[in-house]
């Protein structure tokens, strides 16, 4: 395959700077080389989105709403040369690097029918006293430049989640993808241009976040900036974006609640998906399996024995369940992290071992919650098991592992239960931004309003919700007199 491989800047694709190598991270082979920004590159694509915001905001809805159905019919026809990328710079096993091609046109389609729905209401103005004779509205208005930062785990539809809302309100970007996998938002950026987006109303600049995403943050220009990654990360992003508006979609110990009425086939493959998908480095990977004990040696010993046969290997081959992660420094810091738990008494009942860059399916028992792989993000192919004696208990102990570590995260739980009533008390008192009946928490539906609370991030994506976040309102008000 043939990649675009330059800095986005004015509708202008520049080559000729510094180049940085994306790695496959299956076999370790250089996919491509892709220039890097430049301070003076900075400036120019800020610049740019300025007079690209200006064009954006007097662009109808209408015609916003028609760049993004066009981008989305042209994913839908590249959907091969989506999923093979997606594949060479993440690694991402074939299954999910298809979905998730899928799901990017899905998100495209989202954000065009939400910039026709685009609007305000009527304010009673004479409710109050004193506003009598008035009559007012508001009106949602775009902020302007939106820099957008991605990661490396979803490239393609999580720069989807972020470019397209702004773009259906009426904004320009500035995007940086994760250095580790900017392909596929290249590839994006063409097509968006090939719908017809105006050539100023998107930028895309490569290089390191504390280089190119800090300057975008720092920058007074860009009036809001939206961030997927670490809440390390994102704490430094929000102690440094000054008055900017900020969407922060951070890191979590996500895991799920199962207790003895579950339909436990259910809850095993769900959950197996969950734990091991994308070699389990998604925000919302199901880390934590509480179990009810009646039944969780039955299920442990399941959930064991199916991790056991998920195929490891080549993301390119049809059959492969389980990939590479996306370096070897990540590898690294999950064995310690299970080298740590078994020290601190934890059995391991499978897994623990790799092969090339990929680490096997990691199961764990016998945990506290204290011990890092329970209350810190492992981002890894490891799950780790836990029991309760009654759901109250359970829910008490999945909130308490959320906050043992050095975040309190919150961003998803599941719970599998047959008991309304059960799964009513858990929606109120799992501290999470989204809580999942009968799913593990590593469901998401693009249109939802998805993000964590606590430390696990500030504001919402899916499409109609990030316009909320990407746009302010504006209040009109008429004094029509006495007469």
């Amino acid at each position: 395959m043939t990649y675009e491989t330059g800095l986005l800047i004015d509708g202008r694709w520049l080559t000729d700077r510094p180049t940085l190598p994306v790695m496959n991270p299956w076999d370790d082979s250089v996919v491509a080389e892709v220039a890097t920004a430049s301070t003076d590159d900075i400036d120019a694509a800020v610049a740019a989105a300025d007079r690209g915001a200006v064009k954006m905001r007097r662009l109808p809805a209408h015609e916003r709403a028609a760049v993004l159905a066009r981008a989305a019919r042209l994913v839908a026809e590249r959907h091969d040369d989506f999923t093979r990328t997606i594949i060479a710079e993440s690694g991402k096993p074939l299954r999910y690097a298809a979905a998730e091609a899928r799901r990017a046109r899905q998100t495209l389609h989202l954000a065009a029918e939400e910039a026709k729905r685009l609007h305000g209401e009527t304010v009673p103005l004479d409710a109050a006293p004193g506003s009598e004779h008035r009559r007012g509205f508001f009106v949602r208005v775009p902020l302007g430049i939106i820099a957008a930062i991605a990661p490396f785990n979803f490239p393609l539809n999580l720069a989807c989640h972020k470019v397209a809302p702004a773009l259906a309100a009426g904004n320009s970007v500035v995007l940086k993808p994760a250095s580790a996998t900017p392909l596929s938002s290249l590839m994006l950026a063409e097509t968006l241009l090939e719908a017809g987006l105006p050539p100023t109303a998107l930028s895309v600049l490569i290089g390191s976040g504390t280089t190119v995403g800090m300057e975008l943050v720092h920058d007074a220009r860009v009036r809001m900036v939206t961030f997927t990654g670490s809440a390390e990360v994102g704490e430094t992003i929000k102690a440094n974006s000054g008055l900017k508006r900020i969407a922060l979609e951070l890191g979590s110990n996500s895991g799920a609640i199962i207790d003895e009425t579950a339909d436990l086939d259910d809850a095993l493959g769900k959950c197996i998906v969950g734990g091991f998908a994308y070699s389990g480095q998604i925000c919302i990977h199901t880390q934590r399996l509480y179990i009810h004990e009646s039944v969780a040696e039955e299920f442990t010993d399941r959930f064991v024995k199916k991790a056991k046969t998920l195929t490891c290997g080549d993301p390119a081959l049809p059959a492969t369940a389980v990939g590479p992660m996306i370096d070897r420094a990540a590898i690294e810091k999950a064995l310690d992290l299970i080298k740590d738990a078994q020290e601190a008494g934890a059995e391991l009942l499978c897994g623990g071992e790799y092969e090339r860059n990929v680490l096997h399916p990691t199961v764990l028992t016998g945990l506290s919650p204290e011990m890092p792989v329970v209350c810190e993000e492992t981002f890894a192919p490891i799950v780790t098991i836990e029991t309760f004696a009654d759901f109250g208990d359970g829910i008490a102990k999945f909130n308490a592992g959320s906050v043992a570590g050095n975040y309190a995260y919150g961003l998803a739980a599941g719970v599998f239960t047959r008991d309304v009533n059960r799964a009513l008390r858990a929606a109120e008192r799992i501290e999470t931004g989204n809580v999942y009946i009968n799913d593990s928490p590593t469901f998401r539906a693009d249109l939802q309003p998805y993000g964590g609370v606590r430390d696990s991030g500030i504001g919402r994506e899916g499409p109609r919700f990030a316009i909320e976040e990407m746009t302010d309102i504006r209040m009109v008000s008429f004094n029509l007199g006495s007469h």
